[in-house]
């Protein structure tokens, strides 16, 4: 046997928060080597943080990187074990995205820049870096002056090779080279690498990770060999929430699988092989014939064993045995992936906790819900004696350096921390501010009621002061421009009022610090997508945790939140009909004539499936209008088909606006409109007469075709 240790890592890095990264970096390694292994493997640009964004344009970002490195490599409790780290690196005036392989402070064994960037949907890295086109190829990089002095020597390769070690051959690849149809891996593995290491910056999608993971797994699942996967974890200083999930993977099965959504912000996890597990694996004809004529790589000789050497009979170390994927369902990542964002951000921006306006709807109900969650997942990692975690909640809750307090349940440092807000008019029902109420009262959070009508008539009288009119809701005979005037200025005086108690309530509740609370935002993406709501109103906000996420997922996380949770006010959420609330009762028949749907013109299930066919499936009108023919001929006529798309991109397009302004939401769904990192469209648009007169032709034609038939037939 050949049995080795190795450790992978998610670590919480921020985006340009070198010291703390170095920290966490440093304290990995002193994880890794304490629990036996031989090498450790850390996320993609852990030195730096991945979501730098146009800091990595600056020059000051390189030489910090290259301090960072300096520091951990020099570091007494970073030796005698491998290390493959990533940091940006400039070599010959170009930036590329590397990883830096190092044994001991002696030794840079090679830096492997990047083949394949990322450079779609939320990753833009061609913008910073260049991707290493010359697969084999290496040449020598002339070290800064602070590593020469470390390291005793000016040069160290940097390309694309291996590194040949007395018993073993190991390669890096780098997050998105594992997706790309010509992997490194395979032509790695024909040449004898038997370690694979993947460094990785990939974020939480909803339903992403099952996909992900069947990737990995089949990285050796043909062509055998010991796959290391770390991702980064953690929000660091954008949308994205990277969900960690570092594995190791021997043959195409799993031996060990970290978390994916925790407040751990260093995560290592160690896995034991054996060598000649790969190699027996590996003995198939047709292996050997394509080893024999794959290109060969260079290898960078270094001389140690990996391998642990002794006895057989040996019983201090044994191979890790294989472990089935752990998946979330798509309700518990709700529940956990936007909650561990959120901490992020609250710990890091240091406010003193949360806000929401709490109208008493589903959106805002499960936004609070998920800052529920997240006060739940901190007491957890409270009850665990996680240090950090306790030192955050006691500084967010205002507590002094010596303070000793430490909630008792989730719901009372939901209370120290969130904040929840009814703004009622005289539009709203008795039945919504008495959901709100209750609601916060089963979560722990601080609750204030109000009416805001003082505000909304002043603004209304101020008009009829300047201009001598009075306008009317359309119940009332006022046409549509009156109606939405009347209900902008209610949704829009909530959102100042939100701010002005965001600011205030922690001087109120004497709070030690005198920090601000962040105003959380709730319009779900098929809102945003249609542009169903106000822009300035309660959708501006500082972020929002359910910015990508769907209406139809949210009710399933309610659902799931109602049980879980131990939470029953959450059944009435359910059952209500979605409404805003913002006009009269009709006269006539004293009952509400706004419905969400209605108003929309169609359903949130149909936005979804408008969603994902404008973004993930790339269709415009005639596209979709195609699509959906097929799709939906059991529901519905080609020319309701077409009435359907006609309305859907008539609102998308003359809504657009309102995303250059949206609030940052948490990233957690392919068919986010994000305008201002995902989604890169115009926001003034043409009217689409020309798909729309192709998809008439087309209906004409249809349409003739069956009035003849129906003749014939007669």
């Amino acid at each position: 046997m050949h049995l080795f240790t190795v450790a992978t890592c998610s670590l919480n890095q921020w985006a340009l928060d070198f010291e703390g990264n170095c920290d966490r970096i440093i304290e990995s390694i002193v994880k890794a080597k304490t629990a036996g292994a031989s090498l450790r493997v850390g996320p993609e640009l852990e030195v730096t943080g991945y979501g730098c964004l146009d800091h990595f344009l600056e020059g000051d970002l390189f030489l910090h990187s290259w301090e960072v490195l300096a520091k951990v490599i020099d570091h007494d409790d970073c030796q005698g074990i491998m290390l493959d780290l990533g940091a940006p690196i400039m070599h010959r005036n170009v930036r590329y995205n590397c990883r830096v392989i190092a044994y001991n402070r002696n030794r840079i064994l090679l830096i492997r820049p990047k083949l394949w960037l990322a450079n779609d949907g939320n990753y833009r890295e061609m913008r910073y870096f260049t991707p290493w086109a010359r697969p084999r190829h290496v040449e020598q990089y002339y070290l800064p002056r602070i590593i020469q002095d470390i390291v005793g020597c000016i040069k160290v390769p940097f390309g694309d090779a291996v590194i040949s070690t007395r018993d073993t051959c190991l390669g890096a690849e780098t997050c998105e080279e594992l997706f790309t149809p010509d992997s490194p891996h395979n032509h790695m593995g024909l040449n004898g690498v038997e370690i694979f290491t993947n460094s990785s910056g990939s974020h939480h999608e909803l339903r992403k990770l099952d996909t992900r993971m069947n990737l990995i797994l089949e990285a050796t699942r043909k062509g055998g060999g010991v796959y290391i996967y770390s991702n980064q974890k953690g929000c660091d200083g954008d949308r994205l929430y990277y969900d960690g999930c570092s594995m190791v993977i021997c043959n195409g099965r799993i031996l060990v699988q970290g978390s994916q959504f925790s407040l751990d912000d260093v995560e290592v996890l160690t896995a034991t092989v054996d060598l000649e597990d790969v190699r027996s694996y590996r003995f198939t004809p047709s292996r050997g014939l394509q080893a024999v004529n794959s290109p060969a790589y260079e290898r960078i000789e270094v001389d140690l064993s990996l391998s642990q050497p002794g006895s057989i009979l040996s019983q201090e170390i044994s191979p890790s045995s294989p472990q089935e994927l752990r998946v979330h369902a798509p309700e518990e990542e709700i529940a956990l992936g936007p909650a561990c964002w959120l901490w992020d951000y609250l710990r890091r921006s240091k406010a003193s906790g949360f806000l929401i306006p709490l109208s008493g709807g589903i959106d805002s109900c499960a936004t609070s819900v998920i800052v529920f969650s997240m006060c739940r997942l901190a007491f957890d990692a409270i009850k665990n004696d996680n240090q950090q975690v306790i030192s955050d909640t006691r500084r967010i809750a205002g507590e002094s350096p010596d303070s000793t307090w430490l909630p008792s349940t989730p719901q009372e440092l939901c209370g120290r921390l969130f904040h929840t807000c009814f703004m009622g008019t005289e539009n709203s029902s008795a039945e919504t501010r008495g959901r709100a109420k209750e609601l916060a009262a089963e979560i722990g959070a601080y609750h204030t009621d109000m009416s805001v009508d003082i505000v909304v008539n002043s603004l209304t009288k101020l008009l009829q002061l300047v201009t001598g009119f009075v306008p009317r809701y359309k119940v009332h005979g006022g046409s549509d421009a009156e109606n939405i005037a009347l209900q902008n200025i209610q949704a829009r005086v909530r959102m100042v009022t939100a701010y002005l108690f965001a600011q205030m309530l922690p001087t109120v509740r004497k709070r030690r610090g005198g920090g601000g609370l962040l105003v959380l935002g709730s319009a779900n993406v098929d809102e945003c997508l249609r542009g169903y709501l106000t822009k300035y109103d309660c959708s501006s906000a500082d972020i929002n945790p359910i910015g990508a996420i769907s209406k139809t997922d949210l009710k399933r996380f309610i659902g799931w939140a109602e049980t879980n949770f131990g939470l029953p006010i959450l059944r009435r959420f359910l059952d209500a009909i979605p409404t805003a609330e913002l006009v009269p009762l009709d006269p006539n028949t004293k009952e509400y004539v706004q419905s969400d749907e209605v108003e929309m013109g169609m359903t949130y299930d149909e936005l979804s499936i408008f969603g994902r066919l404008r973004k993930v499936n790339k269709l415009g009108p005639f596209g979709m209008f195609e699509h959906l023919l097929h799709a939906w001929k059991d529901r519905c006529t080609p020319r309701e088909v077409y009435e359907k798309v006609r309305r859907f991109y008539h609102y998308y397009s003359i809504n657009r606006h309102k995303m250059t302004t949206i609030t940052p939401g948490y990233h957690a769904e392919q068919y986010s409109p994000d305008d201002n990192r995902y989604d890169l469209r115009p926001f003034l648009y043409p009217v689409f007469t020309w798909p729309y007169k192709k998809i008439e032709d087309a209906l004409r034609r249809h349409e003739e075709g069956a009035a003849q038939k129906e003749i014939k037939s007669e």
